[in-house]
């Protein structure tokens, strides 16, 4: 028998594949774009929904929790986009231009066209992936990976912002794309692509919400980053807890690049939030960290892939968790240095506050080192507020919950202050100052 053939197939798996039968026709690009998506979605059933068996998978089990197959959300109507109007609000401080995407789909009349900045192109997708050529031949090749999941967005991606940036141009006013899900019970699958050509610059945020209940995002962005460009990345995740998120993340970076990427979520019953990063120019800088705040039942797991693959670059990971009542917190990280990227520079650390006893964090950070000259270390850390210092604050007259709200900012704030762009840190704070507020 082929090895390659996967005889059992869940029920999730069965009605995935019969719903690709169905969509494929439907959705945008022919051609080379449609076999990009058959290509993809047999890399998906030879592996299937990744389970606990599946050694990047361990902690988080996608077939467990995507117990069935939603439907794929049509495109938005006017009540949709109705529902969207407040999108965003969480950063609604920070002047961006943005982007809205409802139920997968580009809303233009909602979004911000207008007096584009010299150098800055953005297109929706789904219409780049109809006409041929262009940046849209570079979707699905950034940074290939056998990831199921990024194998299921490439199968139905939808839409979402096709975004360039000229040479040298610097766009001092952010872009946000701001991805809405007002549709309950369905399925979407939004897929980015920024391409930073040499010397560029932009601050790029993205955000993750809906109204709707019991809805499922896939999700991914792939990004180009040229030589001594510099760019800058904030993910926002929040919405119902009753939502399964998945996200994944490809870049590529080059030479003397600077690349900050921010991680911060709040929503979902289960989110993963996956990287994978390449460095293939010399004597770029990376700064990457995130923060979770988890309550009730809610899982989020970062699984982080950094490698280098050419020498002189210097990274830095941060990621920390605050996990309140059965909250689940995962950390997966892995540092590949190659034979050829000496005097790499690399040093990963996550650190998790359980607030309960019923609250769990998982650790895994990894070194693979092919090189003898680099400098390269890991570390992990879980634990309670520190009671003496609680007790410090509340021997001063500091309400308890007031004490412990300012040791959790003074926790998180180490992530937080590390975001570029001021009024991005600020909005940053102020939601998990809500968050906190919000704690019974």
């Amino acid at each position: 028998m082929n090895a390659e053939v996967r005889v059992l197939k869940s029920p999730v798996e069965t009605a995935l594949a019969e719903a690709f039968s169905t969509a494929k026709r439907k959705l945008p690009g022919s051609g080379e774009v449609a076999r990009l998506r058959e290509a993809a979605f047999h890399r998906f059933e030879m592996r299937g929904l990744p389970n606990r068996r599946v050694e990047e998978w361990k902690y988080t089990d996608l077939r467990a929790a995507m117990r069935e197959a939603k439907p794929i959300a049509g495109p938005p109507d006017a009540a949709a986009k109705q529902r969207a109007q407040d999108a965003g609000a969480l950063l609604a401080s920070v002047e961006s231009r943005r982007l809205v995407f409802v139920d997968g789909m580009f809303v233009a009349e909602a979004s911000d066209l207008d007096r584009l900045e010299p150098g800055l192109t953005i297109r929706s997708l789904a219409e780049a992936l109809g006409s041929a050529g262009g940046l849209a031949a570079q979707v699905g090749k950034v940074l290939p990976t056998e990831d199921p999941a990024v194998a299921l967005n490439t199968a139905f991606m939808s839409d979402g912002a096709l975004v360039h940036v000229a040479a040298g141009s610097t766009i001092s006013r952010p872009l946000h794309l701001i991805f809405f899900t007002a549709s309950a019970n369905a399925s979407v699958f939004p897929r980015s692509l920024v391409v930073m050509e040499n010397g560029a610059a932009l601050t790029l945020i993205e955000s993750h919400e809906g109204c709707g209940s019991d809805f499922q995002v896939n999700t991914a962005l792939e990004l180009v980053i040229g030589d001594n460009a510099v760019v800058e990345h904030v993910k926002v995740t929040t919405g119902d807890p009753t939502v399964l998120h998945v996200s994944s993340l490809m870049v590529s970076v080059g030479a003397q690049a600077r690349y900050n990427d921010f991680a911060f979520t709040m929503g979902g019953a289960v989110v993963r939030n996956q990287l994978f990063i390449r460095c293939d120019g010399a004597d770029s800088v990376l700064g990457l960290r995130g923060v979770s705040l988890l309550r009730g039942r809610q899982h989020a797991d970062t699984t982080l892939v950094l490698d280098h693959t050419v020498g002189g670059c210097t990274s830095r990971e941060l990621y920390k968790s605050v996990l309140d009542d059965e909250a689940h917190g995962v950390f997966q990280g892995k540092i590949v240095v190659r034979p050829h990227a000496q005097k790499t520079d690399a040093k990963m650390m996550t650190r998790a506050l359980l607030l309960t006893e019923t609250a769990e964090a998982n650790a895994k950070p990894e070194l693979e080192i092919f090189a003898d000259d680099v400098q390269c270390g890991h570390g992990a850390t879980a634990g309670a507020l520190d009671k003496d210092l609680l007790f410090y604050l509340r021997a001063r007259g500091i309400p308890a919950k007031e004490a412990e709200a300012l040791m959790i900012q003074a926790f998180i704030g180490e992530a937080v202050d590390e975001i570029a762009y001021e009024g991005l840190r600020e909005a940053v704070m102020g939601a998990a100052v809500e968050w906190l507020q919000a704690r019974s």
